[in-house]
Protein backbone atom coordinates (compact mmCIF):
# COMPACT_ATOMS: atom_id res chain seq x y z
CA UNK A 1 0.00 0.00 0.00
CA UNK A 2 1.32 3.40 -0.99
CA UNK A 3 2.30 5.26 2.20
CA UNK A 4 2.09 8.65 0.47
CA UNK A 5 -1.56 7.94 -0.34
CA UNK A 6 -2.27 6.95 3.26
CA UNK A 7 -0.65 10.19 4.47
CA UNK A 8 -2.81 12.26 2.13
CA UNK A 9 -5.98 10.34 2.93
CA UNK A 10 -7.09 12.26 6.09
CA UNK A 11 -7.14 15.61 4.24
CA UNK A 12 -8.89 14.00 1.29
CA UNK A 13 -11.61 12.58 3.55
CA UNK A 14 -11.94 15.83 5.50
CA UNK A 15 -12.64 17.92 2.41
CA UNK A 16 -15.22 15.37 1.27
CA UNK A 17 -16.84 15.38 4.71
CA UNK A 18 -16.26 11.66 5.22
CA UNK A 19 -15.59 10.51 8.77
CA UNK A 20 -14.97 6.87 7.85
CA UNK A 21 -11.94 5.77 5.90
CA UNK A 22 -12.60 3.65 2.82
CA UNK A 23 -12.01 -0.08 2.73
CA UNK A 24 -9.87 -2.01 0.31
CA UNK A 25 -10.94 -5.26 -1.31
CA UNK A 26 -8.48 -7.89 -2.49
CA UNK A 27 -8.05 -11.65 -2.85
CA UNK A 28 -5.36 -13.52 -0.95
CA UNK A 29 -4.38 -17.00 0.15
CA UNK A 30 -3.70 -15.77 3.68
CA UNK A 31 -6.55 -15.94 6.16
CA UNK A 32 -6.82 -12.72 8.21
CA UNK A 33 -5.65 -13.09 11.78
CA UNK A 34 -8.84 -11.42 13.00
CA UNK A 35 -12.08 -10.17 11.55
CA UNK A 36 -15.62 -11.24 10.72
CA UNK A 37 -16.65 -14.06 8.41
CA UNK A 38 -19.62 -16.39 7.88
CA UNK A 39 -19.73 -19.81 9.50
CA UNK A 40 -18.23 -22.59 7.35
CA UNK A 41 -20.57 -24.72 5.26
CA UNK A 42 -20.53 -26.79 2.10
CA UNK A 43 -20.73 -24.92 -1.18
CA UNK A 44 -24.16 -25.61 -2.78
CA UNK A 45 -22.99 -26.00 -6.37
CA UNK A 46 -25.18 -26.62 -9.41
CA UNK A 47 -23.62 -30.09 -9.72
CA UNK A 48 -24.61 -31.01 -6.16
CA UNK A 49 -28.07 -29.60 -6.77
CA UNK A 50 -28.51 -31.78 -9.85
CA UNK A 51 -27.55 -34.82 -7.77
CA UNK A 52 -29.96 -33.73 -5.01
CA UNK A 53 -27.08 -33.56 -2.52
CA UNK A 54 -27.82 -30.13 -0.98
CA UNK A 55 -29.44 -29.79 2.44
CA UNK A 56 -31.27 -26.54 1.74
CA UNK A 57 -32.65 -26.34 5.26
CA UNK A 58 -29.08 -26.28 6.58
CA UNK A 59 -28.04 -23.70 3.97
CA UNK A 60 -30.84 -21.30 4.89
CA UNK A 61 -30.40 -21.89 8.63
CA UNK A 62 -26.78 -20.69 8.37
CA UNK A 63 -27.65 -17.77 6.10
CA UNK A 64 -25.77 -14.53 6.79
CA UNK A 65 -25.34 -11.49 4.57
CA UNK A 66 -21.88 -10.44 3.40
CA UNK A 67 -22.82 -6.79 3.90
CA UNK A 68 -23.69 -7.63 7.51
CA UNK A 69 -20.18 -8.95 8.13
CA UNK A 70 -18.73 -5.90 6.41
CA UNK A 71 -20.94 -3.69 8.59
CA UNK A 72 -19.45 -5.31 11.70
CA UNK A 73 -15.95 -4.90 10.28
CA UNK A 74 -16.65 -1.22 9.65
CA UNK A 75 -17.79 -0.67 13.23
CA UNK A 76 -14.80 -2.51 14.72
CA UNK A 77 -12.30 -1.22 12.14
CA UNK A 78 -11.17 -4.70 11.18
CA UNK A 79 -11.48 -7.12 8.27
CA UNK A 80 -14.37 -9.07 6.82
CA UNK A 81 -13.43 -12.11 4.77
CA UNK A 82 -15.07 -14.78 2.65
CA UNK A 83 -14.15 -18.04 0.95
CA UNK A 84 -15.63 -21.09 -0.75
CA UNK A 85 -16.30 -22.40 2.76
CA UNK A 86 -17.25 -19.13 4.43
CA UNK A 87 -19.70 -17.35 2.15
CA UNK A 88 -22.85 -16.85 4.23
CA UNK A 89 -25.30 -17.24 1.37
CA UNK A 90 -25.24 -18.77 -2.13
CA UNK A 91 -25.66 -15.27 -3.53
CA UNK A 92 -22.39 -14.12 -1.99
CA UNK A 93 -20.67 -17.30 -3.17
CA UNK A 94 -21.71 -16.43 -6.72
CA UNK A 95 -21.07 -12.68 -6.63
CA UNK A 96 -17.60 -12.99 -5.05
CA UNK A 97 -16.50 -15.62 -7.56
CA UNK A 98 -16.47 -18.76 -5.44
CA UNK A 99 -19.24 -20.57 -7.30
CA UNK A 100 -20.80 -20.49 -10.74
CA UNK A 101 -23.13 -21.04 -12.35
CA UNK A 102 -25.68 -20.09 -9.71
CA UNK A 103 -27.93 -22.99 -8.72
CA UNK A 104 -31.53 -23.15 -9.89
CA UNK A 105 -32.96 -23.04 -6.38
CA UNK A 106 -31.49 -19.59 -5.74
CA UNK A 107 -32.43 -18.39 -9.24
CA UNK A 108 -36.05 -19.24 -8.46
CA UNK A 109 -35.84 -17.80 -4.93
CA UNK A 110 -34.39 -14.44 -6.03
CA UNK A 111 -36.94 -14.12 -8.83
CA UNK A 112 -40.39 -15.64 -8.36
CA UNK A 113 -40.47 -18.53 -5.88
CA UNK A 114 -39.16 -21.93 -4.94
CA UNK A 115 -42.19 -23.98 -6.02
CA UNK A 116 -43.86 -25.67 -3.07
CA UNK A 117 -41.26 -24.35 -0.59
CA UNK A 118 -41.16 -20.56 -0.22
CA UNK A 119 -42.05 -17.26 -1.82
CA UNK A 120 -39.49 -15.53 -3.97
CA UNK A 121 -37.78 -12.18 -3.40
CA UNK A 122 -39.23 -10.78 -6.65
CA UNK A 123 -35.99 -9.04 -7.68
CA UNK A 124 -36.44 -10.27 -11.25
CA UNK A 125 -39.68 -11.09 -13.03
CA UNK A 126 -38.77 -14.63 -14.08
CA UNK A 127 -36.14 -17.32 -13.48
CA UNK A 128 -35.31 -17.30 -17.20
CA UNK A 129 -34.49 -13.59 -17.16
CA UNK A 130 -32.44 -13.86 -13.98
CA UNK A 131 -30.52 -16.81 -15.40
CA UNK A 132 -29.76 -14.68 -18.48
CA UNK A 133 -28.58 -11.79 -16.28
CA UNK A 134 -26.31 -14.07 -14.26
CA UNK A 135 -24.83 -15.54 -17.44
CA UNK A 136 -24.18 -12.01 -18.71
CA UNK A 137 -22.45 -10.93 -15.50
CA UNK A 138 -20.36 -14.13 -15.36
CA UNK A 139 -18.33 -13.19 -12.24
CA UNK A 140 -14.59 -13.58 -12.40
CA UNK A 141 -13.55 -16.74 -10.57
CA UNK A 142 -11.89 -15.93 -7.25
CA UNK A 143 -8.14 -15.85 -7.97
CA UNK A 144 -7.19 -16.67 -4.38
CA UNK A 145 -8.67 -18.54 -1.42
CA UNK A 146 -10.05 -15.53 0.47
CA UNK A 147 -11.81 -12.31 -0.50
CA UNK A 148 -10.86 -9.74 2.14
CA UNK A 149 -12.21 -6.26 2.70
CA UNK A 150 -10.64 -4.07 5.37
CA UNK A 151 -9.83 -0.42 6.14
CA UNK A 152 -6.99 0.93 4.01
CA UNK A 153 -4.95 1.77 7.10
CA UNK A 154 -4.73 -1.97 7.88
CA UNK A 155 -2.99 -2.84 4.61
CA UNK A 156 0.62 -3.93 4.94
CA UNK A 157 3.39 -2.40 2.85
CA UNK A 158 3.35 -5.37 0.48
CA UNK A 159 -0.45 -5.45 0.14
CA UNK A 160 -2.44 -3.51 -2.44
CA UNK A 161 -6.22 -3.51 -2.82
CA UNK A 162 -7.75 -4.20 -6.22
CA UNK A 163 -10.74 -2.06 -5.34
CA UNK A 164 -11.52 0.73 -2.89
CA UNK A 165 -14.96 1.01 -1.29
CA UNK A 166 -16.46 4.17 0.19
CA UNK A 167 -19.63 4.27 2.28
CA UNK A 168 -21.20 7.66 1.77
CA UNK A 169 -24.37 9.73 1.84
CA UNK A 170 -25.28 11.70 -1.32
CA UNK A 171 -23.64 15.04 -0.51
CA UNK A 172 -20.17 13.51 -0.10
CA UNK A 173 -20.96 11.02 -2.84
CA UNK A 174 -21.40 13.86 -5.33
CA UNK A 175 -17.81 14.86 -4.62
CA UNK A 176 -16.55 11.34 -5.30
CA UNK A 177 -18.68 11.12 -8.44
CA UNK A 178 -17.46 14.38 -9.93
CA UNK A 179 -13.84 13.75 -8.92
CA UNK A 180 -13.88 10.40 -10.72
CA UNK A 181 -14.87 12.25 -13.89
CA UNK A 182 -12.21 14.91 -13.23
CA UNK A 183 -9.34 12.39 -13.14
CA UNK A 184 -10.58 10.24 -16.05
CA UNK A 185 -12.28 12.78 -18.36
CA UNK A 186 -14.92 10.11 -18.92
CA UNK A 187 -18.51 11.42 -18.62
CA UNK A 188 -19.71 7.81 -18.14
CA UNK A 189 -17.08 6.81 -15.60
CA UNK A 190 -19.67 6.19 -12.85
CA UNK A 191 -22.21 3.41 -13.36
CA UNK A 192 -24.86 1.80 -11.16
CA UNK A 193 -25.92 -1.63 -12.45
CA UNK A 194 -28.33 -4.03 -10.77
CA UNK A 195 -26.89 -6.55 -8.31
CA UNK A 196 -26.90 -7.83 -4.78
CA UNK A 197 -25.23 -5.56 -2.23
CA UNK A 198 -21.99 -7.54 -2.33
CA UNK A 199 -22.04 -7.57 -6.13
CA UNK A 200 -21.63 -3.81 -6.26
CA UNK A 201 -18.50 -4.09 -4.15
CA UNK A 202 -16.70 -6.65 -6.28
CA UNK A 203 -18.30 -8.16 -9.37
CA UNK A 204 -19.27 -5.07 -11.33
CA UNK A 205 -16.03 -3.07 -10.88
CA UNK A 206 -14.05 -6.21 -11.79
CA UNK A 207 -16.43 -6.90 -14.69
CA UNK A 208 -15.49 -3.57 -16.26
CA UNK A 209 -11.77 -3.90 -15.46
CA UNK A 210 -11.52 -7.28 -17.17
CA UNK A 211 -12.97 -5.61 -20.28
CA UNK A 212 -10.46 -2.78 -20.16
CA UNK A 213 -13.00 -0.27 -18.86
CA UNK A 214 -12.14 2.00 -15.94
CA UNK A 215 -15.42 2.44 -14.05
CA UNK A 216 -16.60 3.40 -10.56
CA UNK A 217 -19.76 1.72 -9.30
CA UNK A 218 -22.47 3.15 -7.06
CA UNK A 219 -24.25 0.39 -5.14
CA UNK A 220 -26.16 -0.36 -1.99
CA UNK A 221 -29.55 -0.57 -3.69
CA UNK A 222 -30.29 -4.17 -2.66
CA UNK A 223 -33.36 -3.97 -0.34
CA UNK A 224 -32.29 -7.14 1.46
CA UNK A 225 -28.98 -5.54 2.45
CA UNK A 226 -30.24 -2.04 3.34
CA UNK A 227 -30.47 -2.89 7.06
CA UNK A 228 -26.66 -3.02 7.10
CA UNK A 229 -26.28 0.55 5.83
CA UNK A 230 -26.75 3.85 7.58
CA UNK A 231 -29.89 5.69 6.51
CA UNK A 232 -29.36 7.35 3.10
CA UNK A 233 -25.97 5.65 2.71
CA UNK A 234 -24.69 4.11 -0.52
CA UNK A 235 -21.43 2.54 -1.70
CA UNK A 236 -18.94 3.93 -4.18
CA UNK A 237 -16.44 1.33 -5.41
CA UNK A 238 -13.60 2.08 -7.78
CA UNK A 239 -10.35 0.53 -9.01
CA UNK A 240 -7.36 1.30 -6.82
CA UNK A 241 -5.49 3.13 -9.58
CA UNK A 242 -8.41 5.53 -10.07
CA UNK A 243 -8.60 6.07 -6.31
CA UNK A 244 -4.89 6.86 -6.21
CA UNK A 245 -5.31 9.49 -8.92
CA UNK A 246 -8.23 11.03 -7.03
CA UNK A 247 -6.18 11.35 -3.82
CA UNK A 248 -3.18 12.75 -5.70
CA UNK A 249 -5.17 15.32 -7.68
CA UNK A 250 -8.15 16.40 -5.55
CA UNK A 251 -6.49 19.73 -4.67
CA UNK A 252 -6.46 20.62 -8.38
CA UNK A 253 -10.22 20.12 -8.64
CA UNK A 254 -13.55 21.72 -7.75
CA UNK A 255 -13.07 20.46 -4.18
CA UNK A 256 -11.07 23.63 -3.46
CA UNK A 257 -13.70 26.05 -4.83
CA UNK A 258 -16.47 28.11 -3.22
CA UNK A 259 -18.97 25.82 -4.90
CA UNK A 260 -17.75 22.89 -2.83
CA UNK A 261 -17.82 25.02 0.33
CA UNK A 262 -21.58 25.30 -0.18
CA UNK A 263 -21.83 21.51 -0.41
CA UNK A 264 -19.74 21.16 2.75
CA UNK A 265 -22.37 23.19 4.61
CA UNK A 266 -25.00 20.72 3.47
CA UNK A 267 -22.78 17.84 4.60
CA UNK A 268 -22.57 19.46 8.05
CA UNK A 269 -26.36 19.85 8.20
CA UNK A 270 -26.78 16.21 7.21
CA UNK A 271 -24.44 15.09 10.00
CA UNK A 272 -26.32 17.23 12.49
CA UNK A 273 -29.66 15.78 11.33
CA UNK A 274 -28.39 12.26 11.95
CA UNK A 275 -26.78 13.12 15.28
CA UNK A 276 -23.27 12.56 13.97
CA UNK A 277 -22.02 16.10 14.47
CA UNK A 278 -24.56 17.78 16.76
CA UNK A 279 -22.37 20.80 17.59
CA UNK A 280 -22.66 22.13 14.04
CA UNK A 281 -25.03 25.10 13.76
Amino acid sequence: MNNDILKSLPKFLEILGLDEEPMGLFYTDEKPVEGFSPKPMDLPTREKEQRNEIDWQAVFSKFSCAIGHIWRARKKKTAAYFSARQFGCPGCAFWLGFMKPQNETIIHYVSTEIPGQMEGELYCDSPDELRRIFEHIDPRSAPRKYCVIKPLSLFEDDQKPELVVFFSRPESLCGLHQLAAFVTNDPEVVVSPWSAGCGSLAVWPLYYLTRGENKAVIGGWDPSARKYFKTDELTFTLPYDMFEQMVKRFEESFLTTKTWTTVQKKIARSKKAWGENPQVE
